[in-house]
């Protein structure tokens, strides 16, 4: 055989090969490799927007923290107010209950002053009456002299 017949039939037997591929073995290589490319390009898409979710869900984690923030400075200072109001409103009580107990006590003490005058009265009546019976050397009755014994303890 010489090499002009060798070379026609390997061309043949080449192009009977390529033929062969690309009906055969070309098509099925071509749509795996489509499909990779697609699930690859879906895949950075994915990527990209969990990315950009990532991103909205941190900006909506910072609002509601400094939401969060704000929420709870007003609290509490509202906090420390009612706190004030009722330490002040304690205080006024106090004051007020120690103003009556202090009135009641100043008229107690008016109300024994006043008893003890009275007690005092009788005494330095009895008194003058036992004085003015030794320097008359008899007896005073207290029902016949009972006006004038009055006289003398408001006298007194």
């Amino acid at each position: 055989m010489s090499i002009t017949g060798t070379l026609i039939i390997q061309v043949i037997v080449f192009l009977l090969l390529v033929g062969f591929t690309m009906k055969f073995v070309w098509p099925p290589i071509a749509t795996a490799l489509d499909e990779r490319a697609r699930k690859i390009a879906e895949g950075l898409a994915a990527a990209d927007k969990a990315k950009s979710e990532l991103a909205a869900a941190d900006r909506r984690v910072e609002e509601e923290l400094t939401k969060s923030r704000n929420e709870t400075a007003v609290l509490l200072a509202d906090a420390q107010r009612r706190g004030q109001a009722i330490v002040d409103e304690a205080k006024a009580r106090a004051t007020e209950e120690a103003n009556k107990i202090i009135a009641a006590a100043r008229a107690e003490a008016e109300q024994q002053t006043v008893k003890a005058r009275e007690a005092l009265r009788e005494q330095v009546a009895a008194l003058a009456v036992k004085g003015a019976e030794q320097i008359l050397r008899k007896e005073v009755n207290a029902g016949v002299h009972a006006d004038l014994l009055k006289r003398l303890q408001t006298e007194l």
